[in-house]
This record gives structure tokens, C-alpha cells and sequence, in this order.
């Protein structure tokens, strides 16, 4: 039996559902707690029994624990190779592991500094003008990270010859990106082409819709472009 500890506004708790769905492995899914306001705290007594690191994700297969979105996706595709989720050449695989690297550390810093539109506003009014001024920054290196991936895809439907972990993760980042105010996809037909189709995958498409629910619950509405 699959347990995974998930979050409803985890981006990398996202990445593994998404995973798991694509391979149809049945996986209890344990949602912890989250506000906009204190976030996971006070933290979940077995994600901190369970993961040093104390966050989602953690998955246990029938007690074989695991943490971190990228390995825990990695044993996936071992574990039940069937569908592949990792191209098969040594060469492929290196750079689908460096395009899943793009998506969780380095688009992942420019939209750190958007974080805050969903929560409340600070009551501090220099605060805001320097964190809206820290975003504005953030969401020109958010431009150019689309036009990096455009430029990646190259008329393909997916980053490498499969749809795989790469995909998986770029997807999260571009919906956050999204779902936090930052830029439209407008001026990159392939980059839209790409996020239109995975959209309408179901394991991509229940995560869609779960996140927007919980951003209708959870979150001060943002305004989206485009």
C-alpha cells in the first residue's frame, strides 16, 4: 500500500500525485493541514516522525519510506517502470533530470518572491511596496525562464521523447506561476501549446482543479494575466 503525506498548496506534493496518477498506482493520500497565515506549522506529528527535512512530501510503499519530490518520483519509475515516466538512454535521462532541476530550483526562485499575494497583506505598508517591487523582479525572470523552455521545446509536445518527471515538474512551475499573478504565456505559442495539452490529462487536470479549489478556500484572490 502507497501512503502519501501531500499538502493542497504543495507544489512538489503536486509533482508526485501527478506521477502517481500517470502510472495508475492506487496511494492513500493523507492531506496535511495548511493555512495562508502559519502555513504547516503547527507541523504534522508523522511528516516530522518520517521526514527530517519535516515537510510534504513523504510516501511510504508498505513501510519503505521516502522524502523529496525528485527521488520519491525516481524509486516511482523504478519501482513500476510501466509507464515510463524517465527516457531510457543515459544521455536522455541526464537531461531530463537537468530539466526537472530548472523547474525546482531555479524557476522556483522567481516565484518565491510572488508567495505573497495569496496570503494576507502586511500591515506594514513599506513592507508591501518592497515585496510587490521583489515580485515585479521575479515575474521579469519568469519571462525569461518561458522563453528558455520555448525554446527548449522546439515543436515537440514534450521536453524529451516521452512525457516524463521533466514535464511534471516544468508544468508545476508554469502553474504557479500562473496561479500567483505572474506572466501570461502570451508570445510562446509552444510553451502554451504544451500547457494547454497537459491540462487536459486527467492526473495533470484533478491537480489543476484541486489547487484552484484550495487557492478558493485558502488564499487572497490574485488577479491573472492573459
Amino acid at each position: 500500500m502507497i501512503t502519501l503525506y501531500s499538502g493542497p498548496l504543495s507544489l512538489f506534493a503536486r509533482k508526485v500525485e501527478i506521477a502517481l496518477r500517470e502510472k495508475g498506482l492506487a496511494f492513500e493520500r493523507i492531506m496535511v493541514p495548511f493555512n495562508q497565515t502559519t502555513g504547516y506549522d503547527p507541523k504534522h506529528p508523522e511528516v516530522i516522525a518520517l521526514n527530517p527535512k519535516r515537510q510534504v512530501p513523504v510516501l511510504s510503499d508498505c513501510g519503505f519510506v521516502l522524502y523529496d519530490s525528485t527521488v520519491i518520483n525516481e524509486y516511482l519509475d523504478e519501482a513500476y517502470p510501466e509507464p515510463p515516466l524517465m527516457p531510457q538512454s543515459p544521455v536522455e535521462r541526464a537531461l531530463c533530470r537537468l530539466d526537472e532541476l530548472y523547474a525546482d530550483e531555479i524557476m522556483h526562485q522567481a516565484l518565491k518572491p510572488l508567495m505573497h499575494r495569496t496570503g494576507p497583506p502586511s500591515p506594514d505598508r513599506d513592507r508591501r511596496i518592497a515585496q510587490e517591487a521583489d515580485a515585479l523582479i521575479a515575474e521579469e525572470a519568469l519571462a525569461q525562464h518561458y522563453e528558455v523552455l520555448e525554446q527548449k521545446l522546439a515543436g515537440r509536445a514534450f521536453f524529451g521523447g516521452i512525457l516524463s518527471i521533466a514535464d511534471i515538474a516544468l508544468f508545476m512551475s508554469v502553474l504557479f506561476a500562473r496561479r500567483l499573478g505572474g506572466p501570461s504565456l502570451d508570445g510562446h505559442p509552444a510553451l502554451a501549446a504544451w500547457f494547454a495539452q497537459l491540462k487536459q490529462r486527467p492526473a495533470f487536470a484533478q491537480v489543476v482543479a484541486e489547487v484552484a479549489e484550495a487557492d478558493r478556500r485558502l488564499s487572497v484572490p490574485v488577479a491573472l494575466r492573459g
